[in-house]
């Protein structure tokens, strides 16, 4: 068996959770032993497609006219391409159309949470959805005081530290992460994340041009830095408005850095308030939450957090693609 991982526009969705869940499919693949190949030239025995470009759609069309079996993953969603880039409200009622005529010729879908899966049901897509996740390599994110040092040699630090990481859009929730900074100046507040100034709407782009004093956009930087910010972090803030996973959770949990998150479906039922995350609901609460971090409230916590990412570790992701290959090829 031999799998064709196909994603397009590699140099734009390189810095995006599309690029990363594409390289957790290669690692979790090579993990459980699966033959795959990123080259459509190459023959294969069953295509799994990550985006929905017009490439995506030749390759679908090519496979399925071939009786290769399409399994597509549903990154996706009409609800999560809002508040994102440059006219994507204006754009997003056709996007919808696009992802439902695209996933609709699959065989078989994926998706990364239980919520998305709800989500495509809701679009009135009658297809077989399978539930897993992006994952993580919990091998790889694990606390190191080295890289946490060489992080603050680039980034000194004089107060606590609160990070986030992910393309800097409002549905992220950069304009709360930014509020809630201006209201805690005894923290440093850094969001980490490629700027694609161009492609960001106008207010995005002032503000992070003109942050509060205490809050740093640095851009996309290497995994060393992100490694260091994650041990070095006192939390990692996440405010998304709107998520289908969030690849970036599963590492601050698997770095057993404290997470706080905005509560949303998506974390219903994987992430509980006060058991392995915390949750808050507007700017008030995230203050709180923040202000209120202590060594000995968070052991248990960071304890749990860090089993809620083993339980999504890229060798248990490898073994659930395989199976589902070896479904949908027999299925055929």
């Amino acid at each position: 068996m031999k799998v064709l991982l196909y994603s397009e526009g590699k140099s734009l969705f390189n810095k995006s959770g599309v690029g990363r869940a594409l390289t957790h499919q290669k690692e979790a693949l090579t993990q459980a032993g699966v033959e795959f190949t990123t080259d459509e030239n190459e023959k294969y025995d069953v295509v799994h497609i990550n985006t929905i470009g017009p490439g995506s759609d030749k390759i679908l069309k090519k496979s399925k006219k071939s009786g290769i079996p399409v399994i597509y993953h549903t990154h996706t969603t009409f609800e999560d391409f809002r508040n994102s880039f440059v006219l994507s409200n204006m754009i997003s009622p056709f996007i919808k159309k696009r992802l439902i005529k695209l996933y609709s010729q699959a065989d078989s879908l994926i998706s990364p949470s239980e919520y998305t899966k709800n989500l495509i049901k809701s679009y009135g897509i009658d297809k077989n959805i399978d539930v897993v996740s992006n994952g993580v390599d919990t091998n790889k994110f694990i606390k190191n005081r080295e890289l946490a040092d060489k992080f603050k040699e680039e980034y000194p630090l004089n107060k606590p530290l609160i990070i986030c990481v992910g393309l800097p859009f409002r549905r992220k929730g950069i304009f709360d992460f930014c509020e809630v900074a201006k209201k805690l100046p005894d923290y440093q507040f850094i969001w980490f994340g490629a700027k694609m100034a161009s492609l960001l709407p106008r207010d995005v782009q002032k503000l992070m041009k003109n942050p509060p004093e205490n809050v740093k956009f640095p851009g996309y930087v290497s995994n060393e830095i992100i490694l260091g910010a994650y041990s070095e972090a006192k939390a990692f803030f996440f405010p998304t408005y709107e998520e289908n996973e969030g690849i970036v959770v599963l590492e601050a949990l698997s770095m057993k850095t404290p997470v706080i998150v905005r509560d949303i479906p998506v974390y219903e039922k994987w992430l509980n308030n006060n058991k392995n995350a915390f949750k808050g609901k507007n700017i008030d609460e995230f203050i709180k939450i923040i202000s209120e971090i202590d060594e000995d409230k968070i052991k248990n916590i960071v304890e749990n957090g860090r089993k809620t990412a083993e339980e999504r570790d890229l060798k248990i992701i490898g073994e659930k693609l395989k199976s589902i290959y070896k479904k949908v090829l027999k299925n055929v």
